[in-house]
């Protein structure tokens, strides 16, 4: 499953059965700036984003690392930011959500899941939904899949993912976008931290291919299981809460 939407500002993230959120303004009578923040796990090359709408200081939290949790509170409190959802893009198998020891460091913070994930969350979004902080909006548009990283893309190769789906959505929903887009992944392995729509569909060493083409590298690939897998996806499935290793059942129990 991914979620997709269509405004100013859009966010794709890469991972087996993972959502795309767009960002948009509410508000077009007025220009609001959008508080913005990319962070990075350099373990799992994880990416994080906060956004926030820069009036009322209401602000969303999107793929938070249990590790760096803190690292995250700390920036919202810094800003001073009213911090609203805590949101995942899917159950994660490469490293344990900060949803959990979120909510714990800043309380009145709600978690945020995709229904179609399975999930345990304070708030579930089907199709069409949107999320709003402020006069900031995020919609969830479902269609099955992974997602689109920086020349390259999300493995199909576990969590029910399909390359063909993979193909279609991408080609579908994210490069019928407008070409000068800027395209925002979950993770990235070479250091690069931003694309564009056109950049993409010009230079995308898999999926400028055609779909059989396509599927046949996906198919080939032969890449290991998420190191993390097996801690990773019973953990988040509860907010990153369930059987956790030691160190990080500490980290949790001393806060």
């Amino acid at each position: 499953m991914m979620w997709a939407a269509c405004g100013r500002l859009v966010g794709v993230w890469g991972s087996p059965l993972t959502p795309t959120f767009l960002y948009r303004n509410i508000n077009t009578a007025v220009t609001v700036r959008m508080i913005f923040r990319q962070l990075f796990d350099r373990e799992s090359c994880t990416y994080t984003y906060l956004l926030a709408d820069d009036v009322s200081k209401e602000a969303v939290l999107i793929d938070p690392v249990i590790e760096l949790a803190e690292r995250d509170a700390q920036l919202v409190r810094e800003l001073g930011l009213d911090l609203k959802y805590v949101m995942n893009t899917h159950v994660h198998a490469d490293h344990i959500t900060g949803t959990g020891l979120l909510k714990k460091l800043v309380p009145g913070c709600k978690s945020l899941l995709s229904k179609e994930s399975g999930g345990v969350a304070d708030v579930h979004v089907e199709h069409g939904e949107t999320v709003s902080f402020g006069d900031q909006e995020l919609e969830k548009l479902a269609f099955t899949g992974d997602a689109l990283l920086i020349r390259g893309c999300g493995r199909t190769d576990f969590q029910e993912g399909s390359s063909e789906v993979l193909y279609d959505s991408v080609h579908s929903q994210i490069f019928t976008l407008p070409d000068d887009y800027l395209l925002y992944p979950a993770h990235d392995y070479t250091g690069h931290s931003v694309t564009t729509v056109a950049e993409e569909k010009d230079c995308n060493p898999r999926l400028t291919k055609s779909k059989e083409e396509f599927i046949d590298i996906m198919a080939n690939l032969g890449l290991p299981y998420p190191d993390k897998i097996d801690e990773a996806l019973p953990a988040n499935k509860v907010c990153g809460l369930y059987n956790l290793p030691d160190n990080l059942a500490a980290k949790f129990e001393a806060e």
